[in-house]
């Protein structure tokens, strides 16, 4: 005969938070597989393949996951508790199918116990009711049982204190009963199996009897065991089925997982389906990875337990934690032993999380944050998305598909139905992938999307204001991680929105709270040709194009062609300008990042000096970016090309010249010296784009130069327009650097929390020194023999300290001193 089988299943499993957030405690996994799911199998094994299911706690996601038992080859029915039961109150809610003897085992416990050998002593002894029971060491937490030598129990206490300890075997939580003792249990009413019914059978002197019985047993009833139970399912302490297949001794994996060749593995492990360890990965003894996780290089686990989905980013270190679903552990991030995350929190870059601290779900950790208690309320995301160039993420991370539609639509209903926006991407698929949902995102709420195709930055800003549209959105890779993408969004005169739309737009995505078109206004996207000829034609009508032709020049350029290619080229024929690419463009899927870029500085000095060459360049894959070479190999960038152009900029036009507030004073002695002015602005982005366009973007002065906003925001423009310049007077590019007047620079980065940045910036401003302060963009303050300033990072938990002296040392003194300023004021706090 088959004997029939109740699993509890109602348990809420709150001392198991947060990992029990949002699921009933048997559908936490062990060993990527649902605590219940090892139960069922056990109980499959033994021949019980008519089981109950008594649910309380979220019984539909039990349902949903077990169904009619058939795929796990056994029946199942299921009985619902309306209000809680207890355990023996929710067995008794299932009398209408218990008509036999009966076995009762939890849901959301670990075992191998032999179950048949329980049925076998219950017959033997014509038990009413018999208990498993099992020998542990610390028996405080559970219900101690005394038997005599046949076996029928004598006493029994639950969870003791030490004083009350008179023996080391206790109760399993699994039974063998007959059916009639449900008459005993009342029914509707609060009632358990340890505390009331079996007290009740011992008084009345029922047959009651405890069965001590070998195997595995762990009620799985805190973290430190659940962490356990993992380590023992891998050291084989326990039977149960790994859904994995033994690849090498103790590396067990399962369907279709990734191990990069030169990822270090030590067994026992386990990792699940479709998974990935990258290169250099590290993966010690005890840990489960689940499904779809993903490591990235150099990243390193340590008797960790990863459930699905989860991303572990470069250099990352887990010990010993939790790390719940769909949770991003972004580059350089450390989780220490005891510490448990919560599904679909974000820990950014280099955050720390200190050990046995519980994150419960749907927390973000911004980068460098350290969080040394638990954290129980909060939000997900920070109300700031945009950053200091637009949006950027980690791509499928933490800007996937279903992200980047709402922020399109967002957008879209910022700017208002029916708005003509652009949208476009550079030639990477991940860019290409986002662009597409972003136009859904953006025509779903009624907005007229103009598709520009595969393009540049400083294109899609050129188109913007050519169609005469509202806005629209560039889609790129970030100069900083190839791995992360950067949504640009433009007003309609191709400048950056303002903070204020900013603000509006985070508003509207936050809460999702934008309006859905109905069918009949949907408008179909538009695809835009022939934009590129007409931006080359642009660049090629605001410089003295004779001169440059007639010049005939030689330049070595470092640009990545599967991006740039068509631009540079066209432009290189054009200008009859001979070049030579270096192509570090990097693997076949991914760019080249600005930092990478910058390391091959020196090689490309050398080539352009021992080649006689006329000048070579950088250029970021967008076009957003460029440093300069001159003919004899000396390296322009940063401060320097900002010189540079404001040089060109006043012997061309003398016109104001608008630079950051980060600008060296060499910027003033030239604008005396050629009668000019100059106008600072801050350093973000946004900021300075509205200063140069309301000036004029257009402004030419039939000088045969480009005006600042090409100069200072389109690499192309600004390199077509220096050479041009140069060609135009007869000078080369070294003989304009030799023009600048010598400065000296310093720039220092220090640590500040984004709790603390308010708090350093207002001491600074408290304790005002006797020089000149600003406080135009952060804190600068002006010394008689330099200045400093400070300037507080949107996007990175840093202070930044630049610095201007008039010699190297006293440049680099004044940005120590207030270095060591900030420091001590973190440090009386």
């Amino acid at each position: 005969m088959i004997l029939k089988t109740i699993i509890m299943a109602g348990g809420e499993g709150s001392r198991l938070r947060p990992i029990t957030c949002g699921r009933p405690k048997p559908m936490v996994p062990v060993a990527n597989r649902p605590m219940m799911a090892h139960i069922v199998d056990l109980l499959r094994k033994h021949g019980f393949t008519e089981i109950g299911v008594t649910l309380q706690y979220k019984p539909e996601y039990i349902r949903s996951y077990f169904g009619n038992g058939a795929e796990f080859q056994v029946n199942m029915r299921y009985f619902v508790e309306e209000v809680p039961l207890g355990t023996a109150g929710s067995v008794k809610n299932a009398q209408s199918f218990l008509d036999q003897t009966f076995l009762v085992i939890s849901g959301d416990a670990l075992t191998d116990i032999d179950l048949s050998r329980a049925v076998e002593f219950h017959r033997k002894k014509g038990a009413l009711a018999t208990l498993v029971l099992t020998r542990v060491n610390c028996p405080l937490e559970y219900g101690v049982v005394i038997i005599d030598s046949g076996g029928a129990i004598t006493r029994f206490l639950e969870k003791p204190a030490w004083g009350e300890v008179f023996s080391d075997t206790v109760n399993t939580g699994i039974y063998v009963l007959e059916p009639e003792v449900l008459d005993y249990i009342p029914p509707g009413e609060m009632f358990d199996f340890s505390k009331d019914l079996f007290p009740l059978l011992l008084r009345e002197k029922k047959p009651l009897f405890g069965v001590v019985l070998p195997g595995y047993w762990c009620d799985v009833g805190n973290l430190a065991q659940y962490v356990q139970a993992h380590q023992d399912v891998l050291a084989g302490r326990v039977q149960t089925l790994l859904p994995a297949q033994e690849l090498a001794p103790g590396i067990w994996a399962g369907q279709g997982v990734e191990i990069h060749p030169q990822a270090r593995i030590k067994g026992p492990v386990l990792i699940g389906d479709n998974s990935y360890i990258g290169k250099e990965a590290g993966i010690e003894p005890y840990t489960v990875i689940g499904n779809g996780c993903l490591l990235q290089e150099k990243a390193l686990l340590k008797r960790a337990v990863l459930w699905n989905n989860v991303y572990v980013g470069t250099g990352a270190r887990l010990s010993g934690a939790v790390v719940c679903s769909r949770v991003q552990v972004h580059a350089g991030a450390e989780v220490y032993e005891g510490a448990v995350i919560g599904s679909d929190s974000v820990l950014q870059e280099r955050s720390v999380i200190k050990p046995d601290v519980k994150l419960w779900p749907n927390k973000l950790v911004e980068a460098g944050g350290v969080v040394n208690s638990s954290l129980v309320w909060g939000t997900r995301w920070p109300k700031k998305i945009f950053g200091l160039e637009g949006v950027t993420g980690l791509f499928n991370v933490e800007i996937t598909p279903d992200y980047a539609t709402r922020l399109g639509a967002a957008f879209g209903a910022a700017l208002g139905g029916g708005s003509e926006l652009a949208v476009s991407a550079d030639s990477y698929p991940s860019s290409q992938i986002i662009k597409e949902a972003l136009a859904a995102g953006l025509q779903s709420t009624g907005a007229k999307v103009y598709d520009l195709g595969m393009v540049i930055t400083p294109m899609h800003r050129f188109a913007v204001r050519c169609l005469k549209l509202a806005g629209g959105v560039h889609v790129k890779i970030s100069h900083r991680r190839p791995d992360q993408v950067t949504l640009v969004f433009l007003n309609g005169k191709g400048g950056n929105i303002s903070r204020s739309m900013e603000r509006k737009v985070e508003t509207l995505f936050s809460r999702e709270d934008f309006p859905r078109v109905d069918v009949s206004r949907l408008k179909p996207r538009e695809f835009v040709s022939g934009i590129t000829e007409s931006y080359l034609n642009g660049l090629l009508g605001k410089i003295e194009l004779a001169s440059l032709r007639k010049a005939r020049m030689r330049l070595i350029l470092a640009y990545d062609p599967r991006n740039l290619g068509t631009f540079v080229e066209a432009l290189g024929q054009a200008l009859q300008v001979e070049i030579e690419n270096l192509d570090l463009s990097g693997s076949e899927d991914f760019p080249l990042s600005w930092e990478n870029y910058l390391e091959n500085l020196s090689y490309l000095a050398e080539k352009v000096y021992t080649g006689g060459a006329n000048a070579g360049a950088i250029i970021d894959p967008n076009a957003d970016r460029l440093v300069l070479v001159d003919e004899r190999g000396r390296i322009i960038r940063d401060s320097l090309l900002t010189v540079l152009l404001a040089l060109i900029t006043l012997k061309a036009h003398r016109e104001p010249v608008i630079v950051p507030v980060t600008a060296p004073r060499a910027v003033e002695k030239l604008a005396q010296r050629y009668g000019g002015r100059v106008v600072r602005t801050k350093t973000a982005l946004p900021d300075f784009l509205e200063k140069v366009l309301g000036q004029g973007e257009n402004h030419q002065d039939n000088s045969g130069m480009p005006g600042q906003f090409l100069l200072n925001f389109d690499a192309l423009g600004a390199l077509t327009g220096i050479l041009s310049f140069a060609a135009q007077n007869r000078v080369s590019l070294g003989d304009l650097v030799d023009e600048v007047p010598s400065f000296y620079m310093s720039q220092k980065e220090v640590p500040v929390s984004w709790e603390a940045k308010g708090r350093v910036i207002r001491s600074l401003i408290e304790q005002p020194p006797e020089e000149e302060m600003e406080l135009l963009d952060g804190v600068k303050v002006f010394h008689p023999n330099g200045w400093a300033l400070v300037l507080p990072d949107p996007e990175e938990p840093v202070c930044r300290v630049f610095s201007e002296g008039v010699s190297m040392e006293i440049a680099e003194s004044l940005a120590d001193f207030y270095t060591e300023k900030i420091q001590r004021l973190l440090s009386t706090n």
